[in-house]
């Protein structure tokens, strides 16, 4: 199974307890690790994190995004080094290039450095764009120069053989989906909640998945 986490409501977290926005950062980092380790437990095989939009890094002050890749610079290495241990891979889809060198770097290490045949993936979506995602698959089915179907081109996007979601969740009360996995969620089963990210709790997780497993997913099918 493949989920697709949007994690919204981080900074009005912050906001509701008076604290700083890098404050809701901190924790949505912590809540994002021991949910993918709680995803893991439960035998889901990928989890897909939608932790900035190239909206988000385009439009946001530098102060938040410069705390924000503070956050990365602390605690990656730490965090990921504990996914390892539990048999678990990383992944990142988006453009590293408009990224800071040395979070770039730590990304590319996430990945490089994860285990083989890994049980479990974590995927990152940084500075990632569904609509700048399917229009570099474009160019890259342009330059092979020939025609692709429906698998071959879902091979050139940033998730590769990752297969398409089986759910998607957004937390933070907001009702779509910005921009993510845009053409990989065509039958996605979406939930939306009202709790901000940092307080979705393992058993608030558990309710989206048994929210999920009441649903007929027909495909087109009667």
């Amino acid at each position: 199974m493949h989920v697709g986490i949007i994690m919204d409501g981080n900074g009005r977290w912050a906001k509701k307890r008076l604290l700083p926005r890098s404050a809701g950062h901190k924790a949505g980092m912590n809540r994002m690790i021991s949910l993918a380790e709680h995803a893991q437990r439960l035998g889901i095989k990928y989890l897909t994190v939608y932790a900035l939009s190239t909206e988000n890094l385009a439009r946001r002050p530098r102060e938040e995004l410069d705390g924000l890749f503070g956050l990365f610079r602390k605690y990656f290495n730490d965090n990921i080094k504990k996914l390892y241990k539990s048999n678990a891979r990383v992944k990142v889809i988006g453009d590293k290039t408009a990224l800071p060198d040395d979070v770039a770097e730590l990304l590319r290490g996430g990945e490089e450095n994860s285990p083989e045949g890994a049980e479990f993936t974590l995927v990152f979506a940084i500075n990632y764009g569904g609509r700048a995602e399917i229009i570099n698959a474009v160019n890259r089915a342009v330059e092979s120069g020939k025609k692709v179907d429906e698998r071959e081109f879902a091979e050139l996007l940033y998730t590769g053989s990752v297969p398409e979601p089986d759910l998607i969740i957004r937390t933070g009360g907001e009702l779509r989906l910005s921009n993510f996995l845009t053409y990989q969620s065509a039958y996605s089963e979406l939930y939306f909640t009202d709790v901000l990210f940092p307080d979705f709790s393992d058993g608030e997780f558990d309710k989206a998945l048994s929210d999920y497993a009441g649903r007929e997913r027909r495909f087109g099918k009667v």
